[in-house]
């Protein structure tokens, strides 16, 4: 049945004005007219946005979904509030190829997901042995939203190489090994993937217990393998998506320049990240700087994932990926018994470590760790729930770092506390959201299930917008916010979403800007479905999104999933590379 949106003020996605006019959805599921405001046709279904914007569904260009989206494959925390495409196979892990334990132990400790949870359900439904088999695996999944994907560099290695050559920093991969990684990168290509993301950071650990807390697979290649496998997708205008090392502070200066033009073409690439960091104040702005000389004067095709909100961070005991940074984090962590990791972190030799590594002023760090800062949310001994663990220690006359390492002995993961990482200052935040670099994403959707809740960070964004120009300091109009929500990350990936035009996909959400409050920041925790047991932090506000369509239906409206959402096909799909977006 065809659809008719009426009476909405109307965002297309190109970052253009708003009109205000309807939209006439066919019932092929594409946008069949936008027109002045017209008596509804026959047998048309009436969706009435009087008050509201209607604009393109948003795209979520760094989630890791990959394993949620098998057995709630509505993902419908995104699709509730108008994410209507998501990518997966982010950071150099994906699903694409391989074994299932292979799989979960290189994917979970990263994300933050069970692992006893995760392998059965590999076990039970991986039958695909090549990308082109996975593809038509997600093709056949009754998806919520639309699902994109990358293959990852961690997959690709440990495929050709085997798990553990892939782990040996003194083996290196032999030339047909070299070929069958870039061969099989322009298999994932073929099959519709858009490109290679691959990861450089080493706090990136592995799970399992056959190579625990090495880290991920991709790390262990030199720079001239993640150039030759580059140069696949750079030869067939396929995107490179990257994680620099935090820890060498030029590990970005290489990426740019692979970025330059070879052979005539640019090579996309999507590096991670650009925030507002307490331990790099200011460098966001050389970054952005460097990635805009590259793009503007040596024909780069570079940009900077940018979450548009504070970059907040929960945390049960230490089951944080932050302190993967530290050597005596990843050594508590790898502890799996509990029991075991409190005894070390009350060991004074251990103690001793921790505190030289978390207070030097030499290594790089992405975490700030001021305990100042960082405050406890809930513990045991309720008389501390509030409060800075450097509070705490005042009150006790004692360091604030062996306050916080008594903590962890006396309470584990029952101690749960919160900190802002990065993106805490307004004014810093809303420059990275203007500028032309940054491409708006990373909330890391469906990993880090305790730790972070970021599904809503468009309607946040919106709201920041909205606001600013309220206040008479306007940053980005919210036509230009649109577009870095949907048009700017749909042409950058080359995929058929992010405009509303006749002839395309009707993926769109219906938004109450009334409704852009303070309910968009509220936390809380809720059950995730399809994992019985795990529950996951999530921001929720639904009266702020009337409705959500995909593929021409309407998949959430008034808060509520339309009631064949997740067992028809009719909804979301697997877009592929080349299917839209500027050339």
């Amino acid at each position: 049945m065809a659809t008719l949106i009426r009476n909405g003020t109307v965002f297309d996605g190109t970052g253009a004005p708003p009109a205000e006019v309807d939209v006439l959805v066919g019932d092929d599921g594409r946008v069949e007219a936008l027109a002045p405001r017209a008596e509804a046709p026959p047998e048309v279904e009436v969706v009435d946005a009087a008050g509201c914007w209607v604009t393109p569904g948003f795209i979520d260009l760094h989630t890791h979904y990959d394993a949620e989206l098998e057995v709630h494959p509505q993902l419908s925390e995104s699709l509730r509030h108008g994410v209507t495409t998501t990518l997966i196979g982010s950071c150099g892990l994906s699903l694409v190829v391989g074994e299932p334990e292979d799989m979960a132990d290189t994917f979970c400790r990263v994300e933050g997901i069970p692992r006893d949870t995760v392998l059965p359900l590999l076990e039970d439904i991986v039958d695909w042995k090549t990308p082109g088999e996975y593809v038509d695996h997600l093709r056949s999944r009754p998806l919520g939203p639309n699902v994109i994907g990358m293959v990852g560099h961690s997959t690709v290695r440990s495929h050709v190489m085997g798990l553990g050559r892939s782990l040996d920093r003194a083996v290196r991969p032999d030339e047909g090994e070299l070929r069958s990684m870039a061969d099989l990168v322009e298999e994932s290509v073929d099959a519709g993937l858009l490109g290679l993301s691959v990861n450089l950071l080493p706090w990136d650990k592995m799970g399992g217990d056959r190579f625990r807390s090495r880290p991920t697979p991709s790390v262990f290649a030199r720079f001239a393998e993640y150039r030759r496998l580059a140069d696949v997708a750079r030869r067939r205008d396929a995107v490179f998506q990257a994680i620099p090392n935090v820890q060498t502070r030029w590990s970005i200066a290489p990426l740019l320049d692979l970025s330059r033009p070879r052979g005539g073409r640019a090579l996309r690439t999507s590096l991670l990240t650009l925030m507002d960091a307490p331990p790099a104040m200011g460098a966001y702005r050389a970054i952005a700087a460097a990635g805009a000389l590259y793009n503007d004067r040596l024909g780069a095709h570079v940009r900077f994932q940018a979450l548009p909100t504070p970059f907040d961070i929960y945390t049960d005991g230490i089951e944080n990926p932050v302190f993967e940074e530290l050597g005596a984090g990843t050594e508590a962590l790898h502890l799996e018994d509990l029991v075991a990791r409190r005894a070390l972190m009350g060991a004074p030799v251990y103690r001793d470590r921790f505190r030289k590594q978390w207070t030097s002023k030499v290594a790089a760090r992405a975490y700030h760790r001021d305990l100042a800062e960082a405050r406890i949310v809930s513990c045991p001994d309720h008389d501390l729930d509030g409060r800075t663990f450097a509070e705490v220690a005042a009150t006790r006359g004692a360091d604030p770092v062996d306050t916080f390492l008594d903590l962890q002995v006396e309470h584990g993961n029952d101690l749960r506390w919160y900190s802002v990482v990065a993106n805490a200052r307004e004014d810093r935040l809303a420059w990275i959201m203007a500028h032309p670099t940054a491409m708006i994403g990373f909330s890391d959707a469906g990993a880090h299930l305790r730790n972070m809740a970021f599904y809503n960070f468009p309607l946040r964004m919106l709201k920041r917008v909205r606001d600013a120009e309220r206040a008479g300091r306007p940053f980005l109009s919210v036509e230009a916010a649109v577009h870095k929500l949907t048009g700017d990350i749909a042409d950058f990936h080359r995929i058929d979403a992010g405009r509303l035009a006749p002839g395309a996909r009707a993926d769109l959400v219906v938004i109450d800007p009334s409704r852009l409050d303070d309910s968009v920041e509220e936390v809380h925790e809720e059950p995730m479905p399809g994992f019985d047991g795990l529950d996951r932090l999530v921001r929720r506000n639904d009266a702020t999104v009337r409705a959500v369509m995909v593929g021409g239906r309407v998949a959430w409206r008034g808060g509520t999933p339309a009631d064949d959402l997740g067992t028809s096909r009719s909804y979301g799909t697997f877009l592929p590379l080349g299917g839209g977006g500027a050339a």
